[in-house]
């Protein structure tokens, strides 16, 4: 709209299109909240993805560190029964 377009019109009209545009700003900000919220439980969700991964990338390190321990004794028990039984 022009100048001179809105210099012609009412102020009842002029009025009523600032109610208008003040109504179609607050449903803009509603918007704009609402997908801030979405972002940032996608940002959350995202750091805990990472932070799961991480985990299981340590739990499986515990995880060999533990089969590593079990073959050992397992093979130092084979060891002491050879041993019992050469005796």
């Amino acid at each position: 709209m022009t100048d001179k377009e809105l210099r012609r019109l009412s102020r009842a009209e002029l009025l009523e299109m600032l109610l208008m545009l003040k109504e179609e700003n607050e449903n803009l900000k509603m918007q704009l909240e609402q997908a801030e919220v979405r972002l940032h439980d996608r940002r959350i969700m995202i750091e805990k993805a990472g932070s799961i991964a991480e985990a299981a990338l340590q739990l499986n390190d515990v995880f060999a560190a533990a089969d590593r321990a079990v073959q050992q004794y397992l093979e130092n028990v084979r060891c002491m029964a050879e041993e019992d039984s050469t005796s």
